[in-house]
């Protein structure tokens, strides 16, 4: 299974899009700074997903969501309104 992912620091107030094999561990890896890019923004939380059968699938819907896609521009408004209301 292959995973396309996004996580929000609070610290940050910042989302960030990511793609893995095996995404337990990459949330480890995320929040012990073992990613340079996301090591400034611990603790990071995961607040979505989407499990793909196929990594070639899985990339490319990671790929339309980091190009700022009118999709990623409506998960983000629904991402944001969910973690507003907890």
């Amino acid at each position: 299974m292959f995973y396309v992912y996004l996580i929000k620091s609070k610290k940050l107030q910042k989302i960030y899009t990511g793609f893995t094999s095996d995404l337990r561990q990459r949330m480890k890896d995320h929040n012990s700074g073992k990613s340079n890019y996301t090591s400034r923004g611990i603790p990071w939380n995961l607040v979505y997903y989407e499990a793909y059968a196929s990594e070639k699938n899985a990339r490319k819907r990671e790929n339309s969501l980091k190009l700022r896609s009118k999709a990623y521009a409506q998960l983000r408004k629904r991402i944001e309104k969910s973690s507003n209301e907890s």
